[in-house]
């Protein structure tokens, strides 16, 4: 079993050594602007999500992520293959099959939504309990 601490403590000195070295900004942003454009938007996680969840077929994802429109999963759906995030296979039988999957390129980054799914939940409770404690933020 692995020590999570200790690898919590290596991942939080990396951090620091990355935060204290000088680093170039320009290239910093460029690099996170490209991120946010491939993976930013309301739905592309959710969907990603979904796909690494089991969904293969258009209506599963659909009906997986409450509030996304047919038309919005489409128009996603199609960005994202063209981004290499996920494959469109279509298998010619009667009726004809359509499935979804997460590309070896989208799971290179899936440690990231991990941890942005851990961050979002103590996020979410943090909130509340500054709610709670009469919005008192506490650094």
């Amino acid at each position: 079993m692995k020590d999570t601490s200790a690898q919590n403590r290596k991942r939080l000195q990396r951090i620091g050594e990355v935060l204290r070295n000088p680093r170039e900004q320009k290239d910093e942003l460029r690099a996170l602007q490209d991120a946010i454009y491939v993976i930013g938007g309301k739905w592309k996680l959710p969907i990603i999500n979904s796909i690494c969840n089991g969904n293969k077929r258009f209506r599963e994802i659909e009906r997986s992520i409450p509030g996304l429109t047919t038309s919005m999963l489409s128009r996603e759906l199609k960005d994202m293959e063209a981004n290499q995030l996920i494959k469109r296979t279509v298998t010619p039988t009667s009726p004809v099959i359509v499935e979804y999957s997460s590309t070896d390129y989208c799971r290179s980054f899936g440690e990231i939504i991990l941890e942005m799914i851990t961050w979002g939940k103590n996020h979410r409770k943090r909130i509340i309990r500054n709610s709670k404690d009469g919005n008192k933020p506490d650094n």
